[in-house]
């Protein structure tokens, strides 16, 4: 299977199935001489791993991550960094009613249909438990990018089903299970307890966004900036939309109204653009929104079809995230970090000896 390595300059390509014994990243291009320790990237694990609320999958990993190479008395060396995390969790028996039917709407039939078989304990290959390794790399990235410029990164939930989430401020993120960015977060509780009850899901609208980012990251035409974000997002699990700025809000604008007027000190008066002008950095704030579809795996019963082709009614039993979005906030920021680096690196490269005048 290919398609496992994303980036040119930071590459990584991740490993594993959700209940093979780990899962796991290597890095190729991690500058050398940055101090780098597990202790820099089990909090961002923390934040991202399962079973820390009743609202979300009780699967109880401890997520521990292990640097096997790339680092010699606690400094990044140049050469290849492999992540690893074991998975010590599974219940494989869980999956045991679907092994030979499709779940509507996850990725079970597509696999099936392309490589002949398929692993169906926990989704195997295409299960969210592979994102843990993005969350591992993006925090290298991320300490990188934050020692170099003071690049920082930073999401929240702005809706759940239906149920729009208001922004009291940041402060609010991480005081909840829902990285919402408000104090009360009771009509989302009660919102997630209902649909819990009836062993349905629903999808979620998020917000990532970066700080304090360079300003002609990106490249023109096919690799700009803005192209690999959308690219690293669709890449998540379960992501079915991707907007940069003001997104598909921006057809209602005029002209006039939209472009963002550039002021003195290359300062500007506004961010509709999120950050990017004609797929190169703007040095303004990278403003994401990403909608995720509801979990696939529900208690619901719905109609399919077996691996003869004859129909039958599915219901998946086992621990699930009732909503798949409540945990995706760091690894959006993860990703968002892999492409800024990614393209730091390529800038560098390229044009690190430009002299700007403004």
């Amino acid at each position: 299977m290919s398609g496992n390595t994303f980036g040119t300059l930071f590459a990584v390509t991740n490993f594993g199935e959700s209940h093979g014994p780990a899962i796991g990243c290597v890095i190729d291009g991690c500058p050398p001489g940055m101090a780098l320790s597990e202790a820099d990237i089990q909090p961002e694990l923390d934040r991202r791993r399962p079973g820390t609320s009743k609202f979300v999958t009780q699967r109880n990993e401890a997520d521990q991550v292990e640097i096997l190479s790339g680092v010699y008395q606690g400094q990044t060396t140049g050469t290849p960094i492999c992540l690893l995390i074991r998975n010590t969790d599974q219940r494989s028996k869980d999956y045991g009613d679907i092994t030979q039917t499709f779940r509507p709407g996850h990725a079970d039939y597509t696999y099936w249909r392309k490589f002949g078989v398929r692993d169906p304990r926990g989704g195997g290959r295409s299960s969210a438990r592979l994102t843990a390794p993005t969350v591992a790399a993006g925090a290298v990235a991320r300490k990188w990018l934050q020692e170099r410029y003071g690049t920082t990164f930073r999401g929240c939930m702005t809706q759940v089903g239906e149920l729009a989430i208001g922004f009291d401020g940041w402060e609010h993120v991480a005081n909840n299970p829902f990285f919402a960015p408000v104090a009360d977060v009771s009509a989302i509780e009660d919102y997630m307890n209902a649909l819990r009850k009836a062993g349905d899901s629903c999808g979620a609208r998020l917000r990532v966004t970066a700080q304090h980012v360079p300003v002609g990251l990106g490249e023109p035409i096919y690799d700009r900036l803005d192209a690999d974000i959308a690219k690293a997002m669709m890449g998540l699990n379960a992501v079915k939309g991707v907007e940069i700025g003001d997104g598909f809000a921006s057809v209602a604008h005029k002209g006039s109204m939209h472009g963002d007027a550039i002021l003195p000190g290359g300062q500007f008066a506004s961010n509709h653009d999120g950050g990017v002008l004609g797929g190169i950095s703007s040095g303004q704030d990278l403003e994401v929104a990403v909608a995720i579809k509801p979990t696939s795996s529900i208690l619901v019963p719905r109609p399919s079809i077996n691996t003869a082709g004859e129909p039958v009614e599915v219901i998946t039993k086992g621990r699930h995230d009732p909503c798949v979005g409540i945990r995706a906030t760091p690894i959006l920021e993860a990703l968002l970090a892999l492409v800024v680096m990614d393209h730091a690196l390529r800038h560098r490269a390229q044009c690190g000896d430009v002299a700007h005048p403004v």
